[in-house]
């Protein structure tokens, strides 16, 4: 089974594109996939669940809560990696998103079950379904995905699109001065992704925390008829308090909605195409280079050879923020 929200008139079926959404849930990735649920401009193949702002099996709970939430509780979720390629059971962010993963809102469990394929199955059959016409929203650790790659060799070419929520071009990073939480989580399934040969968008946190929903902004939602905002600012509170304490900011940086925005309106941002190298050793651990072009190099090098891919590189912060609340405040 595959949704998407009400069709406008005049918007025929055909033109809908597919997705698979791999995610972490997580306060932002809840924010994002309910929005993709409220977006009549795509259509959902699945989500696929990761380590990340929760454990796995954590984050397979939430995303089924999440499909029943949106009213949607047929929506395959396929459970993925409990753990990285290389470094063992991960680190979760429960600092951030609470120890449910959902701001503590400690939810009922799901009466929906996730289906029987892995991520990683589901993701290459899927693909292979509707080689070209799958985009893959990645807003967790890429484990999944490189995994997908190893099973299918021809995986990178038959998927449309890899959007990638990842990584700290040229800027700080989260975890790290050095890493953004998503590549360190599983910087070697990085590595993989990024040299796959795969169509891909990359949306930095050098991107993503341009773009804050302020205190006001949270207000605004809560106070509008949008379907899930009730829901989604009584999570927030757990996700504000951290970015009061972590970053002096009295709101929150929505990353996973700016990284939907860039899937579906891709127009708001602007791209520098080069080949990009994730660091697997050494205090750097997780760091996204990017070779933008800038120099022709004498001599090969580790980013020689591989396919270029296409990274954020500014954003109309005005216009994504306008388009992640007026999605939100959806009746």
């Amino acid at each position: 089974m595959s949704i998407s929200g009400s069709l406008p008139d005049g918007l025929v079926a055909k033109n809908r594109e597919k997705i698979i959404i791999d995610t972490d849930p997580g306060i932002d990735d809840s924010m994002a996939i309910l929005m993709a649920f409220q977006t009549p401009e795509v259509e959902i193949l699945g989500l696929t669940t990761i380590f990340g702002n929760a454990t796995t099996k954590e984050a397979t709970r939430n995303a089924l809560i999440l499909c029943e939430t949106a009213g949607y509780p047929d929506i395959p979720v396929a459970e993925g990696s409990l753990e990285s390629l290389k470094r063992g059971e991960p680190c979760v962010a429960d600092f951030i998103h609470g120890s449910d993963g959902l701001g503590n809102l400690f939810l009922p469990s799901p009466t929906s079950k996730k289906i029987e394929k892995s991520a990683s199955e589901f993701l290459v059959d899927k693909v292979s379904e509707y080689p070209g016409e799958v985009s893959i929203l990645a807003l967790g650790p890429l484990t999944n995905l490189a995994l997908a790659i190893k099973r299918d060799s021809n995986f990178a070419s038959k998927v449309k699109r890899v959007v990638i929520l990842g990584g700290s071009f040229f800027a700080l990073g989260n975890v790290n001065p050095a890493a953004e939480a998503n590549i360190y989580g599983d910087p070697e399934a990085a590595d993989i992704v990024f040299t796959s040969g795969a169509n891909i968008d990359v949306v930095g946190i050098n991107i993503t925390t341009q773009v804050k929903m302020t205190d006001a902004d949270l207000d605004e939602l809560k106070q509008s008829e949008g379907k899930h905002t009730n829901f989604l600012c009584k999570m927030c509170k757990f996700y504000r308090d951290f970015h009061v304490k972590s970053d002096g900011v009295y709101g929150v940086f929505p990353h996973d909605p700016v990284t939907f925005v860039a899937l579906v309106r891709p127009d708001l941002f602007t791209y520098k195409k080069g080949v990009v190298r994730v660091e697997t050793q050494g205090i750097c651990v997780g760091h996204t280079l990017l070779d933008n072009g800038l120099k022709k190099w004498s001599r090969s090098n580790p980013w020689t050879e591989y396919s270029p891919v296409s990274v954020a590189w500014t954003v109309d912060v005005d216009e994504v923020l306008n388009y992640i609340k007026k999605t939100l405040m959806k009746p």
